[in-house]
């Protein structure tokens, strides 16, 4: 797969502002790592193909009226790669991860693999004693080990659910080795068949998560019409507006202390799935800045 060949310094286009770690709230952080992929590959040109893609999102919010980007976006240098395996790399996303979330910022990673994501729960799980991770996922990632790996991109939610209490949502392909340990730890997903466009779904997420939660979504989460550049593009997926339906509520009503947005695999020639994802990735941002704002009107 060709390598992009632009790639914007900061999100949105935003380095002509006056922006220093001190003065943003939400930090970016890039990874472009792909090391487990077992379908399609092209998960390490993600956080590239999201870069490019933000500039043309408007920094105006229609649904806030209001400029989001206000809450000060600050952008990291891309994270340099650890060759060795996924648990080196996960190690060193968690220790990036930690120097900004001692400041009390938001971390929002770019990947890359979903493996990353279990790093950036580790940093935040030492200092959010109550965290819960809601996951946006086709697929349950909860095998043990896969390809004598237990750090694989297919076992990262069985590793964050040693460490805290995990909330699927949208999943709708499981192994048999996944839906046994499902029943057995009586956790509770909310399959992808199960979610239409009333609230009732929403309520019973809310209602497993704790104050603080880590938000991590795999963007197959979302039906590959909507989103075809993935590594496995699982038929049935979630629409746009029921996954802001979910966001809005949760980012309104917990303590969302950092997000990942993971597994895009960039088609050439095809920038709809880029777009998007930088599309949600400022969504989420725009959600945090209206509770911010909330909060200090009060």
């Amino acid at each position: 797969m060709e390598e992009l060949s632009f790639r914007p310094r900061s999100f949105l286009g935003l380095e002509n502002q006056s922006l220093t770690l001190d003065n943003c709230r939400v930090v970016i952080l890039p990874v472009p790592y792909e090391a487990t992929v077992t379908y399609r590959p092209g998960t390490k040109l993600g956080p590239s193909a999201i870069m490019e893609a933000s500039p043309e999102v408007e920094t105006f919010a229609l649904e806030l009226q209001a400029d989001p980007s206000e809450i000060g976006i600050f952008t990291c240098d891309f994270l340099e790669v650890d060759t060795r395996g996924p648990e080196y790399m996960i190690e060193r996303v968690k220790r990036a991860c930690q120097k900004f979330i001692e400041k009390d910022k938001i971390v929002a990673l770019l990947g890359g693999e979903h493996s990353l994501c279990l790093g950036a729960v580790k940093a935040c799980r030492e200092k959010y004693g109550d965290l819960s991770v809601l996951q946006l996922d086709a697929h349950g990632d909860l095998r043990d080990r896969y390809q004598g790996s237990p750090f694989n991109h297919a076992c990262v939610m069985r590793r964050v659910g040693e460490l805290c209490r995990i909330v699927p949502v949208g999943v709708r392909n499981l192994s048999k080795e996944e839906f046994d340990f499902i029943l057995e730890r009586k956790l509770q997903p909310i399959y992808a068949e199960n979610i239409d466009d009333g609230g009732d779904w929403i309520e019973r997420c809310l209602d497993r998560l704790s104050e603080s939660v880590y938000l991590t979504v795999d963007m197959d989460v979302f039906d590959p019409s909507l989103v075809p550049a993935v590594g496995t593009p699982e038929p049935g997926g979630l629409s746009w507006q029921q996954v802001l339906s979910l966001l809005r509520r949760v980012v309104a009503e917990k303590n969302l202390v950092g997000f990942d947005v993971v597994e895009l695999s960039p088609i050439p020639g095809n920038q709809t799935s880029d777009f998007l994802t930088a599309s949600l990735v400022y969504k989420i941002i725009g959600y945090l800045f209206r509770r911010q704002r909330n909060s200090s009107n009060r």
